[in-house]
């Protein structure tokens, strides 16, 4: 067997093209694309629990299917980021010195964290790991906490060492580190609507690190569905990227236009529902 027949499996059909399975992939990414640019989350945080309900829906084994929906949802926000981030830009939200601050580190956490760990660790226990860091950031939204007014943000050694944590946190998860970056640039008095926009920027480079590491991690394992590329299934990454460009500017215009305090609140809502859901996922199998 070559590397090109790892790479792309030929496995018992477990999946068509069904007509519900395209309509269920579409509104997940219209949504996604919403909260992305609403929220500066990549979408990987809802992606990462419906992808998994549809996938274990479907015949996946249910530890498979956790690891092939945090690959998926990865993959996608390298679509939303851009889509997003554009409408943030033409607004003059994007702090760029912290996205070159930011980025190194995130692209050196994201490559150890999918190549080795990631590959390493059961799908429920990725999905427990979820859980635990999304409730904690919805919880630290939630109590809107304000920071010292002389507190700022570290400098660049300080912020290339907090992007690795960003990069390895999301490649475990799946997430476009909006859940660790946002409450972060929030508690060093960045804005919310820049910290959001920022987050949507530094979504590309996380996205990119660990989708690249789990196409590598993936590629010889087995029993995956038909059309994928490692841990990433193909169709999926294809219907919810392409419908999730749509909706991000959307949201990205939607931020701009809320109440800052409701805007918080929504985001820790969010996060909480997610949480749930893959905690009770890492219990149950």
């Amino acid at each position: 067997m070559d590397f090109a027949d790892t790479l792309f499996p030929t496995p018992p059909s477990l999946m068509g093209f069904e007509p519900a399975l395209l309509v269920e992939l579409a509104a997940l990414g219209l949504a996604t694309g919403f909260l992305a640019g609403l929220l500066g989350i990549g979408g990987g945080m809802l992606i990462g629990p419906f992808l998994t309900l549809i996938l274990s829906a479907r015949g996946i084994p249910a530890d498979l299917a956790v690891k092939m929906a945090i690959a998926t949802s990865m993959a996608t926000i390298m679509f939303t980021s851009i889509s997003s981030v554009r409408a943030h830009h033409r607004r003059g939200a994007v702090r760029w010195d912290l996205v070159r601050g930011l980025a190194p580190g995130i692209v050196l956490g994201g490559a150890l964290a999918s190549l080795g760990v990631f590959a390493l660790l059961k799908g429920t226990t990725l999905a427990l790991l979820f859980a635990a860091f999304v409730g904690y950031s919805a919880t630290q939204m939630f109590l809107d906490r304000k920071p010292k007014p002389s507190r700022q943000m570290p400098g660049f050694a300080g912020q290339t060492a907090t992007g690795g944590v960003i990069g390895f946190l999301s490649g475990l998860v799946g997430a476009g580190g909006g859940f660790v970056s946002v409450p972060f640039m929030v508690a060093f008095n960045v804005p919310i609507l820049n910290a959001v926009a920022t987050s949507a920027a530094l979504g590309f480079p996380i996205a990119l690190a660990n989708t690249a590491g789990y196409i590598w991690s993936g590629a010889s394992v087995a029993a995956r569905p038909e059309w994928s590329l490692g841990y990433v299934w193909l169709p999926g990454l294809l219907a919810i990227a392409c419908c999730s460009v749509l909706t991000a500017p959307l949201g990205a215009s939607t931020a701009h236009r809320l109440p800052i305090a409701k805007l918080k609140r929504i985001f820790a809502v969010v996060l909480y529902l997610l949480a749930a859901y893959m905690l009770y996922k890492g219990l149950h199998g």
